[in-house]
């Protein structure tokens, strides 16, 4: 049987929004980076079933795109 917490909802919900906005900018402007991550924060929740791992895997991941981004991937 699969508890589901409130928190993990809402931090699945946010982490898979950012993941999708984050897929269709990739996909959109042609940029790698931005479309594999935004795959993985989307997929990121049905790997992780709690919540704070899930909220500091996603912030992980936007902060590996973010330092990407600023080394000009």
């Amino acid at each position: 049987m699969l508890d589901l917490d409130p928190a993990y909802l809402v931090v699945s919900l946010v982490v898979s929004s950012v993941g999708f906005v984050m897929f269709m900018y990739g996909k959109k402007q042609h940029r790698p980076v931005q479309l594999g991550s935004g795959l993985l924060l989307l997929l990121l929740p049905l790997f992780v079933r709690d919540g704070l791992w899930l909220g500091v895997a996603g912030a992980v991941l936007c902060a590996i795109v973010w330092g990407s981004v600023k080394a000009g991937l």
